[in-house]
């Protein structure tokens, strides 16, 4: 039973990544523009979206699960603190608190790896 939860979590921990990355090809140009409203430019969407889908799928089939995890803390890390700083907006604490969450729960994954089914090598 512990390697079907361990399926599971990887799982749920990772689809929303994997959807977000969907999403932002779907919306490439509005993607882009909110990206430049923030200052960076618009071409570091092509390295998050290559993330946010390879990342979880190495994470799901438990492969190079600990340096996908890690990719992944440090994006959700990196994302709290540029996109959602204005702690003055009870939306954006909770999605920056969000945020540091799921980076702790890939932290979680780096130092464990994964433990259920899985392509890692035991």
């Amino acid at each position: 039973m512990t390697k079907i939860f361990d399926l599971i979590a990887r799982i749920l921990i990772s689809i929303l990544f994997l959807l977000n990355g969907i999403f932002k090809i779907n919306n490439y140009e509005g993607t882009v523009g909110w990206m430049e409203s923030f200052g960076l430019p618009g071409i570091l969407i092509i390295p998050a979206i290559i993330l946010e889908i390879v990342g979880p799928i190495l994470i799901i089939i438990g492969y190079q699960t600990r340096i996908a995890a890690a990719s992944l803390s440090l994006f959700c890390i990196a994302t709290a603190i540029i996109f959602h700083n204005d702690f003055s907006d009870q939306m954006q604490l909770t999605a920056f608190f969000k945020n540091i969450a799921l980076a702790g729960g890939f932290l979680f994954l780096v130092v464990n790896g994964a433990k259920g089914y899985c392509l890692d090598k035991k």
